[in-house]
């Protein structure tokens, strides 16, 4: 499974960005995928995840009702909306699929397949 992330961007405080996550590879309908990030100086973090079959969506109190997890299993693709965006918000965001399918974690130590991060700058 492989994973590629892309959306990031530079946004004042109170704006919104859309991130992207296409998965290749066999099975892609058959995995649930999280958004994680990290941020400068600090330690990576959970996000939000998504089933494999879009339903029960979970998120980070910091993020509930700000971001949006979804997914389009007809094109291999997780999206993460961001609404809301505060200063500290600003990261390295990765999406990331646990090593076994139907499975899906609020800790981003259970996620074994990684994309390369795309950078989220939030400036106030």
């Amino acid at each position: 499974v492989q994973l590629q992330a892309s959306g990031g961007g530079s946004v004042q405080a109170g704006g919104s960005l859309s991130l992207s996550c296409t998965l290749s590879g066999r099975g892609f309908s058959n995995y649930g995928v999280g958004w994680l990030r990290q941020a400068p100086g600090k330690e990576r973090e959970f996000v939000a995840a998504i089933k494999w079959s879009g339903e029960d969506p979970l998120y980070a109190d910091s993020v509930k009702g700000r971001f949006t997890i979804s997914r389009d299993n007809a094109r291999n693709t997780v999206f993460l909306r961001m609404d809301g965006l505060k200063p500290e918000d600003t990261a390295v965001y990765y999406c990331a699929a646990p090593q076994s399918t139907y499975t899906y974690y609020t800790s981003w130590r259970w996620y074994h397949y990684w994309g390369k991060g795309t950078l989220v700058t939030v400036s106030s």
